[in-house]
């Protein structure tokens, strides 16, 4: 059987399509576009470019006790608050003897302790126990789906919030169950095993000296929720990490550093497995930054002291995907 040709198509102009515009029913819905101009609508002025930002710790350094979106939602052209497409991040400030809700529907929620100590109380939700526990300087909770959780402070105190709320906004979803028990990594328990981690002699030949933070339900992504991957990280003095790249987004949180640590940021390498013309960012204690999805980074440590990071991201979902597709300059392995 012979097939009769298709005529090849004009090259169109930006933007065009044909569509049954004014016509009722599902029908009116219905728009074509041409492959070339639509297959990739990441472009400013469509889906608009995710890019580096970053926030100053200044923002939950004083003032009362509130909570302080980090929303790029004008930027992104979508609805917020947010801080990627799939992620908000907050700062939280409570004063001591005051309490403040962290109310998101989300489904996994994740808190890291910057200063301070005080409790968390949940409610018992139509799938859950109610919960209460004490957390502390370092310490990192991660909640599943439920009621909203109330945060007590008994001293001053400063958080870092992160959700998947607008990854459930855009779906157009509400959790209907929890996915996993709730989670607290004591700070305690983490810096226990960072010595461990500092004092294998193997560890200082790695791309990264880190602690994955992970959960007992979740043990084929390795990761501390179905949505969200955290990261205890160390970059020693003198350290020039290796570039790597992932599809996900990652929100940088700096624990502690001093002058002189940094990320560079870029799209390419160049012949010897360094980033070409990069952008730099430079390292604040508190604060928090954005690194975009297939963007190759790169830590650095020029001062005298060991910096500490926990980066967050959307990697528990991409890697349910298979999509987190994470690549080292140097080889798989990072070394």
């Amino acid at each position: 059987m012979m097939s009769t040709p298709v005529p090849a198509l004009a090259a169109p102009a930006t933007g065009s399509s044909t569509s049954s515009a004014g016509s009722a029913g599902p029908e009116g819905a219905a728009v074509l576009y041409d492959y070339r101009e639509a297959a990739n609508p990441i472009r400013a002025g469509l889906t608009e470019p995710l890019g580096l930002h970053r926030w100053s710790a200044s923002l939950h350094s004083s003032g009362p006790t509130a909570i302080v979106p980090l929303d790029l939602s004008a930027e992104l052209g979508v609805e917020g608050p947010l801080t990627s497409p799939a992620l908000a991040a907050h700062f939280l400030r409570i004063q001591a003897g005051e309490r403040l809700e962290a109310e998101a529907v989300a489904a996994s929620s994740l808190f890291v302790v910057l200063r301070g100590r005080g409790s968390l109380q949940r409610a018992a939700g139509p799938a859950s126990e109610p919960l209460q526990l004490s957390w502390g300087e370092g310490d990192v909770v991660v909640l599943p789906a439920g009621p909203a959780p109330v945060l007590a402070a008994t001293a001053e105190s400063a958080l870092c919030w992160v959700h998947d709320g607008p990854l459930l906004r855009h779906l157009g979803v509400v959790p209907s169950r929890p996915r996993f028990r709730p989670c607290h990594h004591r700070a305690e328990t983490l810096e226990a095993a960072l010595q461990r981690l500092q004092a294998d002699p193997g560890a200082a030949r790695a791309n990264r000296m880190s602690l994955l933070l992970g959960h007992a339900d979740l043990p084929a992504s390795r990761t501390v929720s179905h949505t969200l991957w955290a990261m205890l990280g160390l970059v020693p003095p003198g350290a020039r990490q290796a570039p790597h790249r992932h599809q996900s987004v990652a929100l940088d949180l700096i624990l502690d550093c001093d002058p002189g640590c940094y990320t560079l940021v870029g799209s390419e390498l160049d012949g010897e497995g360094g980033i070409r013309n990069p952008q730099r960012v430079d390292w604040e204690p508190g604060g928090l930054f954005i690194t975009p999805p297939g963007l190759w980074h790169a830590h650095s440590n020029d001062s005298g002291r060991t910096a500490r990071l926990l980066p967050i991201q959307d990697a528990g979902l991409h890697t349910y995907l298979r999509s987190l597709d994470i690549r080292f300059s140097g080889g798989l392995g990072g070394d």
